[in-house]
């Protein structure tokens, strides 16, 4: 038996518990080894035999004897009975529906067994109790003193029971017992380390076979705590030289050195009619400074809604236009490429018509300036837009993933910057919303040399977070929100409350303010799914509020399932006031902007995260208007009640983020799969010591060895890794 031996070698399997496993990512005993706990069971009191009594769940250790598989006689399903005895007695132990113990359990081994203390009509019985075979498996640590992961609580020596997770065909306690006899055999003796030996001395890490023991087979909460630390900052550590690797490789490519001009940029920034803040500021300086640099930028601005991402945008585009090059902006949806459209237009249109910008989207191509009114776009051919995009007429694209299609080609591809034209710069908006394949095609594909990339974000998100899955990433945080806005005034109804909210709604109505209403639903849910009766839909409550509540007033309806044309009309229409109440989905997360909006209302607000609660409140954050966040919810759970009190007090969306860290706990924030980090990973996101020592040693791995000659292991784990990388 070997670490890559499959699993049906090992173990004889049903069909349903291969396709559980290959669910479960099990296809070989290295794998089956490296599936681990998500917790423990309960603590459960040891007990000498002779003080147990029925009902009593405890935990028995002793000598296992005359184990044998049989059949009850009248219901004929199997059972494994078994005698267990101690110093002060025995007892008869019976599993049911279980005859794989039998192999897991040999005659006259020592064994602790933890289960109900059960009468039958022959006599007491202890029923389908967990074991813990007695191994010599576990060892402590050579080198106990106090480190990065050492702990000097006390522990108690009780026997701990580990949970894994499941799927339906393996269940917990088979993943335990076939993980203690591969144990046994001693397979994971053959595993190599992937950590680096220098790295477990200086923290004071367990080898993977001591982890490994300690996590399967604790003998106590310290082996635990000691292995989970381990595995946790294994995970941050590969993320993190996946990472800085892909960055490294990507500052090799051919970039375009762009010299932008300081005084261009100021004289850009004069013609609006607000001053950008010293954040926005310091951003762009960060930005242009990277661009005149041989290597492609690699940048993350992240920053609250309304904080100004799309003005840096414009600036840093507009310099790279001055210097003779085409930038593309992808966006996720079509409506926030429309919006952003808009939003270059107001930036660009008092240049006159030497800076150009194109709109592609899946449904329209347009273009800015129109002949016909040079303050506004026109409509046209997707032919003829790319036409102008390749010869370089357009100088700035925006689209949604229609920018990596084929046929869409800038001008001068293949050429030096000074053979005309190139895409110098590429900036993607809510990038964590495209795929790593869309991503890399946009900043990659289209042309010899490589873009410089802005990825642009306002999910806020932990800093430990960050410095893990964006560590190939320089990044800029805009945490300054322009003057004269004011702080959202944020209200959890309840039930009750509800009327009294909706007049407080009608008041602001009534003084031409306009309203968001947010549902989980699209449509009324299937009356046959009793869970989703208490969801309400955008229809249902769209012809509610019209019939019962706001008669008088106009109310549209948006979400994902309109066409584009309609999505368009309805934003048209609320955009003009046209509409007052728009009742939409979580589709006006990103990118609607519509200033006079100073309302929005969130129907079933904890079936929402903390950080999409926030985004949607930030619709509302447009204008210098107060304005208001009713958060409505029909919950009475104590932590629901908690999490929505942190939206009211957290000052703004990274505080928020870094509240609903410790608040939800690691595997909870928006996801961790979302991120391509396990539970057990998403613990060390908590930790921010340890996720800056996985950054240092793998920052000093990378510029000690670029190549990893001399780490044969790291290459190939990271070369292997699933986790999603910006830089492929």
């Amino acid at each position: 038996m070997q670490p890559d031996s499959p699993i049906e070698e090992i173990f004889r399997l049903k069909d349903t518990q291969k396709k559980a496993l290959s669910k479960l990512g099990i296809k070989t005993a290295e794998d089956l080894l490296h599936h681990l706990p998500s917790r423990y069971g309960e603590l459960v009191e040891t007990k000498p035999i002779v003080e147990i009594s029925k009902g009593d769940m405890a935990t028995i250790c002793g000598k296992i004897t005359n184990i044998k598989k049989t059949r009850a006689f009248k219901k004929r399903f199997s059972l494994t009975e078994a005698t267990i005895e101690d110093e002060t007695g025995k007892i008869k132990v019976i599993w049911f529906h279980q005859p794989y113990i039998v192999n897991m359990l040999k005659e006259s081994s020592w064994t602790c067994l933890t289960g109900k203390v059960t009468q039958g009509k022959s006599g007491t019985y202890l029923a389908n109790p967990d074991f813990s075979p007695e191994n010599k498996l576990s060892s402590d640590l050579e080198n106990n003193k106090k480190s990065l992961f050492s702990n000097t609580e006390k522990t108690n020596e009780t026997l701990l029971i580990p949970v894994y997770p499941e799927s339906r065909g393996v269940s917990s306690k088979w993943l335990h017992h076939s993980i203690l006899k591969i144990l046994r055999s001693g397979i994971h003796k053959k595993l190599e380390d992937p950590i680096p030996k220098e790295v477990l001395r200086k923290y004071n890490l367990p080898s993977l076979l001591d982890a490994l023991v300690f996590i399967h087979s604790p003998k106590n909460e310290k082996d635990t705590r000691v292995a989970r630390k381990r595995f946790a900052f294994e995970e941050i550590f590969f993320i993190q030289m996946a990472h800085l690797k892909a960055r490294a490789n990507y500052d090799k490519n051919k970039s375009i050195a762009i010299n932008t001009k300081q005084e261009d940029i100021e004289e850009f920034l004069s013609k609006f009619p607000f001053k950008p803040t010293n954040g926005q500021l310091k951003a762009i300086d960060q930005i242009t400074k990277d661009l005149k640099k041989g290597k492609p930028m690699a940048r993350l601005l992240e920053g609250d809604v309304g904080s100004g991402k799309t003005l840096v945008a414009a600036t840093v585009s507009y310099a790279v236009v001055e210097a003779g090059f085409q930038v593309a902006y992808m966006a996720p949806t079509e409506i926030l490429a429309q919006q952003l459209f808009k939003n270059f237009i107001d930036y660009f249109k008092h240049l006159g018509i030497w800076v150009q910008v194109g709109l592609i989207t899946g449904s329209e191509c347009r273009k800015f300036p129109s002949k016909a009114n040079p303050e506004d776009s026109t409509h046209i051919s997707r032919t003829q837009l790319l036409k102008w995009v390749q010869d370089g007429s357009i100088s700035i694209l925006v689209g949604t993933h229609s920018l990596i299609q084929k046929g869409v080609k800038f001008s001068a591809q293949g050429q030096s910057a000074s053979g005309g034209k190139n895409l110098a710069l590429v900036i993607i908006d809510e990038q964590h919303r495209f795929g790593t394949a869309q991503r890399a095609k946009l900043a990659r594909d289209k042309s010899e040399v490589t873009p410089h990339l802005l990825s642009m974000t306002a999910t806020p998100i932990p800093r430990t977070l960050a410095l893990t899955i964006y560590s190939d990433l320089d990044l800029t945080i805009l945490d300054e929100m322009p003057p004269g806005r004011k702080q959202i005034i944020t209200e959890i109804v309840s039930p009750a409350e509800r009327a009294l909210t909706y007049e407080k709604i009608r008041k602001e109505l009534k003084e031409g303010r306009q309203a968001y209403v947010i549902c989980p639903r699209i449509d009324e849910p299937d009356p046959d799914k009793a869970l989703s009766l208490n969801v309400k839909s955008v229809k249902e409550e769209a012809l509610r509020l019209r019939k019962d509540i706001f008669p008088e007033v106009e109310i549209g309806i948006l979400h994902g399932k309109l066409k584009s044309k309609e999505k368009e009309e309805v934003m048209q229409q609320f955009s003009c006031g046209q509409i007052d109440i728009l009742v939409a989905t979580s589709v006006v997360e990103v990118g609607v902007n519509v200033p006079n909006a100073t309302i929005i209302i969130i129907e079933g607000a904890d079936r929402f995260g903390l950080a999409q609660l926030h985004q949607l409140r930030g619709r509302v954050l447009r204008s210098n208007h107060q304005s208001y966040c009713f958060v409505f919810t029909d919950s009475k759970s104590k932590t629901t009640k908690e999490r929505l009190k942190a939206l009211k007090t957290a000052r703004n969306g990274f505080e928020l983020a870094e509240y609903d860290l410790s608040l939800r706990g690691p595997g909870e924030l928006g996801g961790g799969k979302q991120w391509g980090i396990s539970d057990i990973g998403m613990e060390a996101i908590k930790n921010i010591k340890m996720v800056e020592v996985a950054r240092e040693e793998s920052q000093r791995i990378i510029k000690e060895d670029p190549e990893l000659k001399k780490y044969p292991l790291i290459k190939e784990r990271i070369s292997n890794q699933k986790t999603e990388i910006h830089f492929e």
